[in-house]
């Protein structure tokens, strides 16, 4: 897949991103990493059209993003939904995750990544 063209500064900020994740974060990456959840594989601080999104899955276009409660203030979710439909805009699905439900459920949490994949079922 092709990827959107990218400032050298905005690749180095990637690389530096990968080195300090949060706890939920690194949690999630934990179950993400090495094709672990359903054989999907996911990329860590990815950049994506002029974004660093906190984890995509290219085979399936879905990126997942773990926000803490800063994303909850007006300015942020402004922020958020425009870079949700810049995401879309180029086809991807964007599945947004709360910081407290990735580190409380971690389980729920993939599950619900696998069914939006489409290769799982609430029933499952």
């Amino acid at each position: 897949m092709p990827h959107t063209p990218l400032p050298p500064r905005h690749r180095a900020n990637a690389r530096s991103m990968r080195k300090v994740m949060t706890t939920a974060e690194l949690k999630l990456w934990n179950e993400l990493r090495a094709h672990r959840l359903m054989g999907l594989g996911f990329r860590r601080q990815f950049p994506i059209a002029g974004y660093i999104v906190d984890f995509a899955c290219p085979q399936k276009k879905l990126v997942v993003e773990v926000d803490g409660s800063q994303h909850g203030e007006a300015d942020a979710v402004a922020g958020d939904e425009a870079r949700t439909a810049r995401l879309e805009k180029d086809g991807w699905t964007v599945l947004r995750l709360w910081n407290n439900d990735v580190i409380r459920d971690i389980d729920n949490v993939c599950q619900h990544i696998v069914i939006v994949t489409g290769l799982g079922s609430p029933s499952e």
